[in-house]
């Protein structure tokens, strides 16, 4: 005869053959943590089901994120405007302090940029934070002169540095022929193209690849030049000869020495343009700007001084490829190194600015700004093909207009000017938004002292160079009515409007491009997107 169950023992049996019962109906019972564990197994399940999206990708991580704007930074303009920046400055002295303060000033630019982009994670850059600040027209305005002028001319100057180099060996008593710079830029353009249109992370690689081949390039002449140094030659860089100058530069030549060495280092900002395509945007892009720009100042600053320790300045200013003199003087037998150097060191640039001047063409378009089909990306690949074959198309058109070196101070005035304007809207941001979350808010005094130099440098600039300025102000402004016509006039006739269509469809069938899905799973935390403090969207709409 069994013993009678006490109250525990009779609460203990009947709650294990109450679960014993949910098991034989549910399956077995877990524990909190194990119900968590099963919870997260069966999100990544449903997750697993939902098939792949017609998007962007996230692929750029943080060692792409620095190649990409040290790619794009180190392209041509370190091998062209050294003889610029010495032309207008007047002494090897003042050449050497104009290229460290073109990277302090960069430094400063991109401090800013860096809250912007953490602030209004949007991919486009300067026209993204302009449009969503000022409004359509001056988003516009930047998007005109860049996609008309600003970078098919960079990206022409770089193809044709490319090709002059490469053909260097080829031609070694002469400048090599016009149809053959013009014919193998050309065929650079087009296989560069062809890879970023198939694979972003084909594009990324080779960017990672070149860049690290021309900071080799680079620290070879560094090194060269450092040991030229260690032998006692560095005459030209005492202060005494450094600074001694026949004419007295005035200050709008000094402005025009800065525009110089800005072309070298623009490209600083361009990480900002592919934001929505970069892994963990807050934490990466400002880490990337930390790393890339004091980095691209040192092998700026260095390769000048390595430059002056084995050419002097008449030298200098009478070479064409003043990275081959310099390895015809050093290298001897081993002097072909340098224009490969070069060639390499170009073609990473162009890749590069092909990669990221595409990205704005997709942002135009999605503003509404440009052709929606410059808005689409391939089904598979997920690359913006239509912006991608536009920059192309529009880099050739500048290369068979004649030479673009002539180009560079304008390309850079447009450039400086979109800078200023962007770092202004960063002011107007702060004062119109005040209570907007912020990861990263930098010092007034870093956008003010922009500022100030900004306009220091463009007042000269228009008082030395009025006509070049002047060029590149009315490019500029060509896009007000283009804007009013195109974008603003929404009544238009019925047959525009069918012509858009079809031509919208033609081009949707030939890249086969669609419009990018949104995100069904992956959404920003409402607190980073939101004015804290009333719950507000800190977005407008579409302009």
């Amino acid at each position: 005869m069994r013993s009678p169950l006490t109250v525990h023992e009779y609460g203990a049996r009947r709650g294990q053959q109450h679960r014993e019962d949910q098991e034989d109906m549910e399956g077995p019972i877990c524990t909190p943590g194990e119900k968590k564990k099963k919870k997260h197994e069966e999100e990544e399940e449903e997750k697993k089901k939902i098939p792949d999206r017609v998007t962007l990708k996230k692929e750029i991580g943080l060692l792409s994120a620095c190649t990409i704007i040290i790619g794009n930074i180190i392209g041509s303009g370190i091998f062209i405007s050294p003889k610029g920046v010495l032309e207008h400055s007047g002494s090897v002295g003042v050449a050497l302090v104009v290229w460290v303060m073109g990277g302090c000033i960069a430094a400063l630019g991109s401090l800013c940029y860096a809250e912007l982009g953490v602030t209004i994670p949007k991919s486009g850059g300067d026209y993204s934070y302009v449009t969503e600040i000022f409004g359509g027209l001056m988003g516009f305005l930047l998007l005109w002169s860049a996609v008309l002028i600003m970078y098919p001319t960079t990206l022409a100057v770089i193809a044709l540095t490319f090709s002059n180099y490469v053909l260097q060996p080829v031609f070694p008593d002469c400048v090599p022929p016009y149809m053959a710079t013009r014919m193998l830029s050309t065929v650079c353009l087009l296989l560069l193209t062809w890879v970023n249109c198939s694979s972003v992370r084909m594009a990324t690689r080779i960017q990672d690849v070149f860049t690290v081949g021309k900071l080799m390039a680079l620290g070879l002449i560094i090194v060269v030049g450092l040991v030229q140094i260690c032998n006692g030659n560095y005459e030209a860089l005492t202060p005494q000869v450094a600074f001694s100058m026949e004419r007295t530069p005035t200050v709008g030549q000094i402005a025009l020495a800065f525009l110089q060495a800005s072309f070298a280092f623009s490209g600083w900002n361009f990480l900002n343009y592919v934001t929505e395509e970069v892994v963990e945007p807050r934490r990466n892009l400002p880490r990337a700007i930390y790393i890339s720009i004091p980095l691209v100042t040192v092998v700026y600053t260095l390769t000048n001084i390595a430059y002056f320790s084995s050419m002097s300045p008449e030298e200098l200013l009478s070479s064409n490829a003043v990275a081959v003199t310099f390895g015809e003087k050093l290298l001897g037998m081993f002097s072909v190194i340098m224009p490969i150097s070069v060639a390499l060191s170009t073609f990473g640039g162009i890749n590069g600015y092909l990669f990221t001047s595409s990205r704005l063409c997709f942002s135009g378009a999605r503003e509404g700004h440009l052709p929606s089909l410059l808005a689409m990306i391939h089904y598979k690949n997920c690359t913006p093909i239509p912006a991608l074959l536009v920059c192309c198309a529009a880099t050739i058109v500048i290369l068979c207009i004649g030479e673009t070196h002539n180009l560079i101070n304008y390309v850079s005035f447009i450039n400086y000017l979109s800078y200023g304007v962007t770092i202004a809207g960063l002011l107007y941001h702060r004062w119109k938004k005040p209570n907007i979350y912020r990861p990263i808010k930098v010092s007034l005094l870093v956008p003010l002292s922009y500022l100030l130099f900004w306009a220091l440098l463009l007042g000269f600039s228009l008082y030395s160079e009025p006509v070049v300025c002047g060029v590149g102000l009315v490019i500029m402004l060509t896009g007000v009515p283009v804007y009013f016509l195109g974008v603003h006039w929404k009544e238009k006739p019925k047959c525009i409007y069918k012509f858009i269509e079809r031509a919208t469809y033609v081009g949707q069938r030939l890249c086969f491009v669609v419009f990018p899905q949104i995100d069904p799973i992956e959404n920003e935390h409402p607190a980073e997107w939101t004015d804290r403090s009333s719950g507000r969207s800190s977005f407008s709409a579409n302009s």
